[in-house]
């Protein structure tokens, strides 16, 4: 259902209190992750707050989907706006920017009238910020980065919990413990899991060549393409090898074709790609990193420019445990490509296949119900303030717990 979201009464004794997600839309990571985990949560009315509301495809008639104004690139009403200092203490919130005062006051609108168990937040330092503000639980998505700045930090502290869609092996040794106490670690979680294939089979459903190198580089939306120019050279590097390039490129305008770099493109069937590949060059995005674990590939990681260097942060995790190499740019000579190449296939495949895990998202998705009703238990009950030492007080190790054992 899209549209306005529903206005439930403020008294929620005898329903299941609804969950949030605010969901950003660059890319389609975010979106995967969030309808992956609204698909399996339990029946509870559930509102989902995104600037490209059409990316979703929910199919459930509990689910509100409301489109939020994309601030992005829009500029402050004033001059004088625009040159105030930004705050310390948000990450990204400037001045006299009407869609951004139109998208907090609609999540604000919805925290006052809906009264919900919780906020999923994936994610924005300032929609945790504003939940706590607000007086209502937020679950922050956890992601790769250097984010110990003050506002991410703060967002970090303001949530009841977190949740990480990647294996606790992958978390950053710099990540403090007192944060890595609240946050929930379901596992590697694909946006939607595609039935994987052998490498034979997979090249007879896409009429690939069953005796030669094949070798996939993978470009999703978040970013500028796969650079087509360090390509030619890694395509005459391996004259022999067949390059097959997916998603989105990116031209300087002085590249040459070469007869074993083929351009394929946007495609549905990328797990087909994947399976049929001897080695594969992919950015270090949540969702792709995932696909490529799933089946166990040789994966030569090379990271798209990110905010707070969150793929690059990524891509050295996975080096450390033998999962990929990590190229911090991409190779602009032969002996690099051949260099990356032979390192690649030496990666350790069991350890890379462990890092995605089957039943992430129902994992996921059971950890935020079972959070959301734990929140508000007592409201049914006695105040704690008005003593009941029968009343539990539920903490994140006691819902791990339980999460686990169903």
């Amino acid at each position: 259902m899209k549209g306005e979201f529903n206005r439930p009464s403020v008294t929620m004794r005898n329903a299941k209190r609804p969950i949030g997600f605010f969901v950003h839309h660059q890319g389609h990571g975010h979106v995967r992750r969030a309808s992956a985990l609204i698909e399996l949560l339990p029946p509870r009315p559930v509102t989902v707050f995104c600037a490209e509301p059409e990316l979703f495809e929910i199919q459930r008639p509990d689910v509100t989907v409301v489109a939020l104004p994309d601030f992005h690139c829009q500029p402050p009403a004033t001059r004088q706006l625009l040159h105030q200092p930004n705050s310390t203490a948000l990450d990204c919130a400037p001045l006299g920017v009407n869609a951004l005062r139109e998208g907090m006051g609609i999540l604000a609108q919805w925290f006052r009238e809906a009264n919900p168990a919780l906020v999923v937040v994936d994610v924005s330092a300032e929609v945790a910020l504003l939940a706590r503000i607000c007086s209502v639980p937020a679950v922050k998505i956890r992601m790769h980065g250097n984010r110990s700045d003050v506002a991410h930090e703060a967002a970090y502290s303001a949530s009841v919990a977190m949740l990480a869609p990647f294996d606790e092996r992958l978390e950053q040794p710099e990540y403090p413990n007192t944060f890595r106490a609240k946050t929930e670690y379901v596992g590697g979680l694909v946006g939607k899991r595609t039935p994987t294939r052998g490498r034979a089979a997979a090249r007879d459903r896409l009429g690939l060549p069953q005796d030669q190198m094949i070798i996939v580089t993978l470009s999703g939306g978040g970013g500028l393409g796969a650079n087509i120019g360090s390509l030619t050279m890694a395509a005459r590097a391996f004259p022999n090898a067949l390059w097959l390039l997916i998603g989105r490129v990116a031209r300087q305008g002085h590249e040459t074709d070469f007869y074993n770099l083929q351009l394929v493109g946007w495609v549905e069937n990328t797990m087909d790609y994947i399976c049929a590949a001897d080695i594969v060059v992919a950015p270090g995005g949540d969702n792709t990193v995932h696909e490529i674990a799933q089946v166990g590939r040789p994966f030569i990681c090379i990271p798209e420019w990110c905010y707070y260097a969150e793929q690059e942060c990524k891509a050295r995790a996975l080096e450390c445990l033998g999962a990929a190499v990590y190229a911090p740019t991409w190779p602009a000579d032969f002996s690099r490509w051949r260099t990356l190449v032979e390192r690649a296939q030496a990666c350790d495949l069991d350890v890379q296949r462990s890092l995605t895990c089957p039943n992430a998202a129902e994992h996921g998705a059971r950890f935020l119900d079972r959070l959301a009703d734990s929140l508000w238990e007592e409201e049914a009950h006695t105040h704690p303030l008005q003593g009941g030492p029968e009343v539990a007080n539920r903490t994140l190790g006691e819902i791990r717990l339980m999460t686990q054992r169903t």
